[in-house]
C-alpha cells in the first residue's frame, strides 16, 4: 500500500502569548490552548493531497507526547487522515529520541513518504526530519514549498537564501515542509464526528525498544526583554549621530 507517515508534534497554539513561570523554568502551559504545530499541519495537509491526488492510498498521523495528544491526533484525523499512532510519555524527547521513535514507526508502517514540518514553533530546533533522514538511510529534501510525486522519485522544490532550488529524490525519503506550501484545510463539525471512530493506537517508547537519553538540560528560561522606544530624528545627520552614539554604525 502506498501510504505516507506524517509527524505531528503539540505545542502551545501560535495565537497565545508566551508567559514564562515565576521560577523561571519553565512556560506556562496550565489553562493554555495547545495545537498542531503549524508547520506539521501543513504537512498533514500535503500528505491529503497527495492522497486526493492518487499518489497515495493511506495517511497515518503520527506524535509522541502524553495521553491528552490525544486531542491533537483526532483533530488530525478530521482533517482526514485514516489512522492515528501515539507513542505516549510523559518525558519531552529531544530531537534525536523523537527520530530514533519516528524511525520505528517508519520501519513498521513502511511508507512511501514521512512527511513533518521543518521545525516546531516551541523548540526551533529543526532537526528532528534530518535526523530520521539519516537513521533511515534515505534521501531528504527540507522546506519543501511544492511537492510532485512521480512513480518512485519526489520532486521537490525548496526555499533557500539564495531563492528557489528543486531537488529530485529516490523515494522512500523525508520531506520537511514550510509554510508556503500550502494553507491548511478547515476542520467542520461532521469531520469531528468521525474522527472519533477512526483508529487511534497507543504505543510505549519501551515496546519500540527506545530509551530516552537527555544531552541537554535548560538552566533558564526568560521572557524577552521588552523593545526599547523609539527615537525621532530630523534630518539623516541626526540619524548617522544617534547610531554612532550607540555603537551601531
Amino acid at each position: 500500500m502506498k501510504r505516507i507517515l506524517v509527524g505531528i508534534k503539540r505545542v502551545v497554539d501560535y495565537n497565545v502569548r508566551i508567559r514564562v513561570k515565576p521560577d523561571n523554568s519553565g512556560v506556562i502551559t496550565d489553562g493554555v490552548k495547545l495545537s498542531i504545530n503549524p508547520f506539521d499541519e501543513i504537512a498533514l495537509e500535503e500528505a491529503l493531497r497527495l492522497k486526493e491526488r492518487g499518489a497515495a492510498e493511506e495517511v497515518v498521523v503520527a506524535s509522541i507526547g502524553p495521553a491528552d495528544v490525544q486531542a491533537q491526533l483526532r483533530t488530525a484525523l478530521a482533517m482526514g487522515a485514516d489512522r492515528a499512532l501515539l507513542v505516549e510519555t510523559a518525558t519531552p524527547l529531544e530531537p534525536l529520541d523523537a527520530a530514533k521513535a519516528l524511525l520505528k514507526l517508519v520501519e513498521r508502517e513502511q511508507p512511501l513518504l514521512a512527511l513533518l514540518g521543518k521545525q516546531a514553533i516551541d523548540d526551533d530546533n529543526n532537526q528532528t526530519g534530518q535526523m530520521l533522514a539519516a537513521l533511515w538511510n534515505r534521501p531528504q529534501a527540507t522546506f519543501a514549498s511544492k511537492v510532485v510525486l512521480d512513480g518512485n522519485t519526489a520532486r521537490v522544490t525548496r526555499e533557500v537564501d539564495a531563492g528557489l532550488e528543486t531537488l529530485e529524490v529516490d523515494l522512500p525519503a523525508v520531506i520537511t515542509v514550510d509554510l508556503r506550501l500550502n494553507e491548511p484545510r478547515f476542520v467542520k463539525l461532521p469531520e469531528i464526528i468521525k474522527a472519533k471512530k477512526k483508529p487511534l493506537e497507543t504505543l510505549s517508547l519501551a515496546s519500540l525498544g527506545i530509551t530516552p537519553q537527555p544531552r541537554l538540560r535548560a538552566l533558564h528560561y526568560a521572557a524577552p526583554q521588552p523593545r526599547a522606544r523609539g527615537v525621532l530624528v530630523k534630518d539623516v545627520n541626526e540619524l548617522v549621530e544617534a547610531l554612532a552614539a550607540r555603537d551601531l554604525i
